[in-house]
């Protein structure tokens, strides 16, 4: 393998009580030694920031106020980095943070940047330790999940494998702590399957993901053809079996392509602030044609959202199924003025404004 990603969940970073599993960190720097001295080039992403910050503050509890979360990050983030600097230290590696967000993969130019910097840090032989920037990101500290995050930079870095370290052996049939008839799934290539399936959505006390979320990642990474293992971080064994070849946790092989990752993002992970109604014209150019969305083909703006929110977009009498989902170029408000208008008309009422209201390279149908 020439390059690994490998994402450490709140469940596995940090115990019930806010603590440090400090075992479950030297396994993962162990790992990653193991990688670097092999030649090949390893990210860890890292969750815990916000659950660090909480812990060093003695608040108890997640709070859910988006200011009191990104403080909580900001006190934790350069405390848990100092963790893995010190373990990676020892282990004869120089590591480096790099805290990205959702623009940073989404914007071509700090894409570029993002990887040129990525492809340095690999080249001078260092470790990058990766997390969202929580101090700053919007959507209420989401990417939504580190899970998503982890499988954009395997997409960003060409990576040859994902490993998703979580609290339990892998994906189940059932939800194990609940169904001790649940089996563990070695292998799985029918995301649509499991997406009629019941998913546990258990939540570490810390963290924000569950199942569901490794699920996503998963299929946004084995689209681009990076495969994917989720497997438990709490176990001593795992990561090293994973990183030897071995069979454990569930493997989800690549895939030829379908979507974008950044298209499987937008649809699975990026929450829905609004709904635009089109007329058939605009739907039969969006799903034939490729096309961009323009305002002349919307009918109906509901919901209130800004620009750069994702809307769900629904052809006007066609039994109520949505037709795919975008990220707007203008705010709700604004689109009420301009939904049915030709080009010029927008213009006339916005010279800056976008031609379309919703580009077909942040639209997806499905």
């Amino acid at each position: 393998m020439k390059r690994v990603v490998i994402k450490l969940g709140s469940s596995v970073i940090g115990d019930e009580h806010g603590g440090l599993r400090m075992d479950a960190l030297q396994r993962a720097c162990d790992g990653a030694a193991k990688l670097r001295h092999q030649g090949s080039d390893v990210v860890l992403v890292s969750s815990g920031a916000i659950a660090r910050g909480i812990s060093v503050m003695g608040l108890g509890e997640r709070p859910s106020a988006v200011a009191e979360l990104q403080a909580a990050s900001a006190i934790g983030q350069g405390k848990l980095f100092s963790v893995y600097d010190g373990l990676l230290g020892e282990r004869g590696l120089v590591s480096a943070q790099v805290l990205l967000t959702v623009v940073d993969m989404h914007d071509r130019v700090r894409y570029l940047n993002a990887r040129q910097t990525l492809a340095t840090l690999f080249a001078w032989g260092v470790v990058p330790v990766v997390n969202e920037n929580d101090t700053t990101a919007t959507d209420e500290i989401s990417f939504g999940e580190n899970d998503f995050l982890a499988a954009q930079l395997a997409t960003l870095i060409s990576a040859d494998l994902l490993v998703l370290l979580t609290d339990v052996e892998g994906l189940f049939t059932g939800d194990p702590r609940q169904d001790a008839s649940a089996q563990l799934v070695q292998e799985l290539t029918d995301f649509d399957a499991v997406e009629q399936s019941t998913v546990s959505q258990g939540k570490s006390r810390w963290g924000t993901g569950g199942m569901r979320s490794k699920l996503i990642a998963a299929e946004i990474a084995t689209a681009a053809g990076t495969p994917t293992v989720v497997c438990s971080g709490l176990d001593p064994d795992a990561l090293g079996a994973v990183l030897d070849g071995q069979a454990r946790g569930t493997r989800f092989p690549a895939r030829a392509r379908g979507h974008s990752s950044f298209k499987l993002w937008l649809k699975h992970a990026k929450p829905t602030r609004g709904t635009l109604v089109i007329d058939a014209g605009a739907a039969r150019a969006l799903s034939d044609g490729g096309s961009s969305l323009l305002p002349v083909g919307i009918v109906e703006v509901s919901g209130s959202f800004d620009v750069g929110d994702a809307v769900e977009i629904r052809q006007a009498d066609a039994g109520g199924e949505p037709l795919g989902k975008g990220i707007t170029r203008y705010a709700s408000s604004e689109l009420a003025q301009i939904k049915g208008m030709g080009s010029a008309q927008v213009r006339a009422l916005f010279p800056d404004g976008n031609e379309e209201a919703v580009h077909r390279d942040y639209l997806v149908i499905g």
